[in-house]
């Protein structure tokens, strides 16, 4: 029995649900998404979006909560939107963007320079005496979390200084250095 699977996608003012060949496009204020889908069925009934499956196969199962949690996204990405924050740790690392290039100097001998898809909405946030935060803002969540994976990569944060690219609010696993 899936549990995710049988729960109800509740749809809020101001976004339409169409279901057609195969194919969910969900419109909203912030944009559209659209998902492919096989193997189960989806409808719209009294404003909620219902994924059921026709029989209890590991394949289907598996499908039922997945593209349930699908639809959930799309629909609160199109209509909130999703946000990640990323946090550079370290002495020298800097962020700056302008529009969609983001410039970012994590004590290589060059600056990274990174070309943001367009529907991902990019800002930087310098304080003094605080590390620089890269706002990732988007309707889907899935290019977000994939945007700020990619900016992640370039400088993991490593376990005995901290430094590096860290998610706001992500707890680094610390080690002890070598004792004399």
């Amino acid at each position: 029995m899936s549990r995710i699977g049988n729960n109800p996608v509740a749809i809020p003012e101001g976004v339409t649900v169409d279901v057609k060949d195969n194919v969910v496009t969900v419109k909203g204020k912030l944009g559209e998404l659209t998902q492919n889908y096989d193997s189960i069925e989806i409808k719209v009934e009294e404003g909620n979006v219902m994924v059921t499956r026709s029989s209890d196969t590991k394949d289907q199962k598996a499908k039922h909560g997945l593209y349930r949690s699908l639809m959930h996204n799309m629909i609160e990405g199109v209509s909130k939107g999703w946000t990640k924050e990323l946090e550079l740790v370290g002495v020298g690392y800097r962020a700056s963007n302008q529009g969609q290039k983001l410039d970012l100097a994590l004590g290589f001998s060059h600056n990274i320079v990174l070309n943001i898809a367009p529907e991902v909405k990019v800002e930087t946030i310098s304080e003094k005496g605080k590390n620089p935060i890269v706002k990732l803002t988007s309707f889907d969540k899935q290019l977000v979390g994939q945007v700020a994976a990619k900016i992640r990569g370039f400088r993991k944060p490593e376990p005995y200084k901290g430094k590096g690219v860290k998610f706001v609010g992500e707890e680094i696993r610390r080690k002890a250095g070598k004792s004399a």
